[in-house]
């Protein structure tokens, strides 16, 4: 029996995927894909952000920071989920809640400080200036986050295979890291319409006491 030309193409297709979801191609996936993805939340928020300004310009460096750091949390998540995987084998109800919780209590804090500590390293500044900036923001994170990722770790861990488990979260990411990537530089943000706001008012007392002096010489 003949095999369709339709059916044959996605048969190659899946032959050309396959290996990179096992082996030492794995690592490299998981690594790679979270970098590219946290890399595309960061333009999905910087295009947020000129829509609300258009003044506002697309920083590339700050998005290829995202994918820096990214690649970053691609090995421990890639490490994370393989030791979970074996030390809770299965799939029943109870092992895929155990393996939510865990990952919540452990590994969001520690992407947390990852996220945090390679973005504020890849920005020149000092590494307790960083650990600073994540317990600041670190209640917002942490809320956030048990939001999402409990019911999207349930699907990760009941349906999935081991294999996707960290291309799955990296696709579920790209939300998520929209809201790093504003959680991370809202403040930057903020920070610099002040200035500009200052920048201004400055500007509008410095001539209204210009127009003051001139009446006074006037008189």
């Amino acid at each position: 029996m003949s095999v369709s030309p339709n059916r044959s193409f996605f048969v190659r297709l899946l032959g050309y995927w396959k290996p990179l979801f096992s082996g030492k191609f794995l690592f490299v996936t998981n690594t790679l894909s979270c970098g590219a993805l946290m890399a595309t939340g960061d333009v999905i928020q910087q295009t947020r952000e000129i829509w609300r300004e258009t003044d506002h310009v697309r920083e590339w460096a700050r998005t290829g920071r995202m994918f820096a750091t990214g690649c970053l949390m691609g090995p421990f998540g890639h490490f994370w989920y393989m030791a979970l995987d074996r030390r809770f084998p299965g799939r029943t109800m109870h092992i895929v809640l155990k393996k939510v919780l865990l990952d919540q209590l452990i590994a969001s804090p520690i992407f947390g400080v990852i996220y945090f500590c390679g973005m504020g390293t890849l920005e020149g500044r000092h590494p307790i200036n960083c650990l600073e900036e994540f317990k600041r923001k670190f209640w917002e994170f942490y809320k956030a986050d048990w939001m999402l990722w409990p019911g999207a770790q349930v699907i990760n861990f009941y349906f999935l295979s081991p294999q996707y488990r960290v291309l799955y979260v990296n696709f579920v990411t790209v939300g998520w890291d929209t809201f790093l990537s504003y959680l991370k530089h809202q403040n930057q943000h903020d920070a610099a319409t002040s200035l500009d706001e200052v920048g201004v008012l400055d500007k509008q007392q410095t001539g209204a006491e210009g127009s003051v002096r001139l009446l006074e010489d006037e008189q």
